[in-house]
């Protein structure tokens, strides 16, 4: 792969392939904190403790963890204890040397039974299912952190976005105010004879329409605000955030050039990675259904028909001796499911690859903006320089009676549309450096 992610660069596309050393296990910290806000702090932290989808993984987890000593147990004897008690009658017509006994005796049965088998694991059938059975827990914690980071880049996009869309609201509710005093001049001119009923009229749709536009936000932001509950493990009602600045700070500064090593330290590439291993024990697995399997068991106990010499000496008795099974015929069924853990594999290997290449595709992706939104917002805010003088000139002639309003609501409505698009574009970038964290697997 390519030594390093720098946007834009030949061969970034390229096939070629490295062994990885999966880092996924080293601790990524709390990410967020380069932001220093202390709203976000409180509600990554929240997060982490009540949300439910985590909960859910490590649950997840804690099985897998399980399943791992379900698989060792076969590695070790097995060892039962039975005692039973019965009450039995025999047929009186009941087969005895070809002929019926003629005789039905009702007897007690008192039986204590210690059962003991060990299958030997000479071909490593056991051993494979174990070595899959950690790889799936590999997998598992693997699964865990990217549910985790997945967790905390939503919060923080989310937070980011109500952060945003209050600046825009407090950006038209200021253009609303000035919309108004331009109505009211309007009319006061027209009272004087130097507007239009026109310039009246215009002046009323331009307040009416920067009005329509406030719900549309405020709705957004009820649906973020619900998002951001659910996140935190909380109802959606009466969830708020802590009074904060609209307007979001700096960003922090991003390295000219990532090395693309840090993809290592993405779960959901670890993850992918213990699949393919657990795929692969499990061929080994059903490579073992064609050897013999070897076994050893053995059961010792006392039996009487009579509860006072239950556990007298004489009514000892044991069995012991080794057994082997051998698949002679089953149809087709162990080369069915032989073909059946490498086609798996194979679903594994690509799946991995695809996750790795996701991941190169994601990390392009947000260099890319972070670039590219930039130069935008660049060009953005001179071109919102320009309007804004427009306005003031537009404003000076109209006041001296030498144009109508339309000229007036014409250049208001490109400044706060300009005014508008800089504030998206801001938000823009905080989420697209939360995607360049989560795509790089908790920063850098």
């Amino acid at each position: 792969m390519p030594p390093a992610f720098v946007a834009p660069v030949e061969g970034t596309n390229t096939t070629v392939w490295k062994p990885a050393a999966p880092a996924a296990a080293l601790p990524r910290g709390a990410w967020w904190q380069v932001f220093d806000d202390a709203e976000l702090n409180r509600l990554e932290t929240h997060a982490g403790l009540h949300n439910q989808e985590l909960a859910a993984a490590v649950a997840r987890f804690d099985q897998a963890r399980a399943s791992v000593n379900i698989a060792r147990a076969d590695l070790f004897p097995q060892i039962e204890f039975d005692p039973s008690y019965s009450r039995q009658r025999a047929s009186f017509n009941a087969p005895q040397n070809g002929k019926p006994a003629q005789i039905s005796p009702t007897f007690n049965t008192f039986s204590a039974l210690l059962q003991a088998g060990w299958e030997a694991d000479v071909w490593g059938r056991v051993r494979r299912q174990v070595e899959s059975a950690r790889a799936r827990l590999a997998a598992g914690a693997g699964d865990l952190q990217a549910v985790t980071l997945a967790v905390q880049a939503e919060l923080a996009a989310d937070y980011f976005s109500v952060r945003a869309l209050d600046a825009e609201a407090d950006l038209l509710q200021r253009a609303v105010e000035t919309y108004r005093r331009s109505l009211e001049l309007t009319v006061n001119r027209r009272k004087g004879g130097i507007a239009s009923d026109l310039d009246v009229a215009q002046a009323q749709t331009q307040l009416r329409a920067a009005q329509a536009t406030l719900p549309a936000l405020r709705l957004q932001r009820a649906r973020l605000l619900h998002a951001m509950a659910a996140l935190c493990g909380q109802s959606p009602t009466g969830f708020a955030l802590a009074p904060v600045n609209s307007s979001p700070g700096r960003l922090p500064a991003v390295p000219p050039a990532l090395p693309s090593e840090l993809l290592e330290r993405r779960p959901d590439i670890s993850a992918a990675e213990q699949r393919v291993a657990a795929a692969n024990a499990r061929i080994g697995v059903a490579q073992g259904a064609f050897y013999p399997h070897l076994r050893f068991s053995g059961l010792a106990g006392f039996q009487s028909i009579s509860a006072s010499t239950w556990f007298d000496w004489p009514s000892r008795f044991w069995s012991v001796g080794p057994g082997v099974e051998l698949p002679l015929f089953t149809g087709g069924r162990n080369r069915a499911q032989l073909a059946l853990s490498r086609a798996a594999y194979d679903e594994t290997v690509a799946a991995y690859r695809q996750t790795v290449l996701s991941a190169f595709q994601e990390v392009e992706d947000q260099i890319a903006a972070q670039r590219l939104l930039e130069a935008q917002l660049e060009a953005e805010t001179a071109a919102l320089a320009a309007a804004q003088h427009t306005l003031e000139i537009a404003n000076n002639r109209y006041r001296s009676g030498l144009v109508t309003y339309l000229e007036v609501a014409t250049a208001q409505s490109a400044a706060l549309a300009l005014e508008r698009t800089v504030v998206q574009l801001r938000g823009e970038e905080f989420l697209a450096f939360v995607g360049l964290i989560k795509a790089l697997g908790g920063g850098w």
